[in-house]
């Protein structure tokens, strides 16, 4: 898994399939303490992007736990934002 140690998980906190390796290697961490430890799924998207890959990370390098024991959710926006609102543009 070596030439995968720099393959993006979260593009949003820039966290790699490295990094969350070894903060479960270093800190035998739970699926929680290795998103506030590695910011996994806490960006701009809320996990919406990522969650699935580090569902899936954490199942291969955590054994004996299953996607459905850990207790992380989805953080949707505050409030939807348009298009043009976020592009700043006149219609």
């Amino acid at each position: 898994m070596d030439r995968n140690k720099h393959l993006v998980i979260c593009r949003c906190e820039e966290v790699t399939f490295g990094q969350i390796q070894t903060t479960v290697e270093k800190y035998t961490c739970s699926a929680r303490e290795l998103k506030l430890r590695t910011r996994a799924g806490m960006g701009f998207c809320g996990g919406r992007t990522c969650r699935a890959a580090l569902d899936r990370i954490i199942e291969d390098v955590m054994p004996g736990i299953s996607v459905s024991d850990i207790p992380l959710k989805y953080q949707p926006p505050v409030r939807p934002v348009t298009f043009g609102t976020a592009g700043d543009l006149d219609d």
